[in-house]
């Protein structure tokens, strides 16, 4: 049985308000997912640097069209457990 694959879509944010500003976008990441019911709860926001935080949300692949043409994010990866 394969694991299905599971891909982290990211929003960048930068200059010196960025770790307020992704973790704003991340509380309306949780409420989209809340509306959406997706199927992985991973998601929130992480500070990089002083001047670059980001907020990100883990979805399937088979969720991915429907949830980066709804939210357009920034750039995604694959993500591991």
């Amino acid at each position: 049985m394969s694991k299905e694959r599971k891909l982290k879509l990211i929003w960048d944010f930068r200059g010196p308000d960025s770790e307020i500003t992704a973790k704003h976008h991340a509380h309306h990441l949780q409420e989209f997912f809340n509306t959406n019911a997706l199927s992985i709860n991973i998601l929130g926001s992480e500070k990089l640097s002083e001047t670059h935080a980001i907020a990100f949300l883990v979805v399937t692949n088979d969720e991915m069209p429907a949830v980066r043409d709804a939210l357009k994010p920034h750039r995604g990866q694959l993500y591991e457990d």
